[in-house]
């Protein structure tokens, strides 16, 4: 059969830093050393659903026992010409390709994209798929100490707060600043303070 992958992304809702993606093989296996593996990854599940500390947790586990994970971000600029489901498809077709190894087929969270892999777009995948749920860790974890460095670089809106979403103290600060390099500006409510042509963003 082959490895499966599953796949999945973070931060499409948000108003600053890029989509994060993460694809993640586990070892084929059954039997006793299904059980083990099933064990060590308990807690597993979609990762808005986990407590950041869990979230850096099990991310470390998935990361030792994962036969490959891939990564890719399509950062805000680039969002804002694609279009956001342009964008979220870029980054799970980039985060297939930045596996170790080639996947026999994929499981993702109800997209399907445009690799040439048998695929399967579950809805509410990252509940019924552990691979799924563990990419959503990993993308979550890996977006969220890149948010950390963007607001080392741009300290004015506190990044590493909110993740770049649209919270209260992140959109005053964006009212008070007007939008920053990392801000995707053909989301509302950025559109108009950036003078941004509507696209497919949101």
């Amino acid at each position: 059969m082959g490895p499966v992958a599953g796949v999945d992304e973070v931060g499409r809702g948000a108003l600053a830093g890029p989509i994060m993606a993460a694809a993640v093989i586990f070892p084929a296996c059954d039997g006793p050393p299904m059980r083990r593996l099933r064990a060590m990854l308990r807690g597993i599940r979609d990762s808005k659903q986990v407590h950041p500390l869990v979230r850096l947790r099990l991310a470390g586990r998935i990361w030792e026992v994962a036969e490959g994970v891939g990564l890719s971000a399509v950062p805000a600029w680039d969002i804002d010409v694609l279009g956001i489901a342009a964008a979220n498809r870029m980054a799970m077709e980039r985060a297939v390709l930045a596996l170790p190894m080639p996947p026999a087929s994929l499981l993702l969270d109800a997209f399907t994209i445009d690799v040439a892999v048998p695929q399967y777009g579950l809805i509410r995948g990252d509940r019924h798929s552990l691979s799924i749920a563990a990419a959503s860790i990993v993308a979550k974890v890996t977006r969220d100490a890149l948010m950390a460095d963007l607001d080392v670089l741009d300290d004015r809106y506190a990044f590493a707060v909110h993740k770049g979403y649209g919270t209260p103290d992140h959109l005053a600060a964006v009212h008070r600043f007007g939008p920053g390099p990392f801000h995707r500006r053909s989301f509302r409510p950025l559109r108009e303070m950036s003078g941004v042509s509507p696209g497919s963003g949101r």
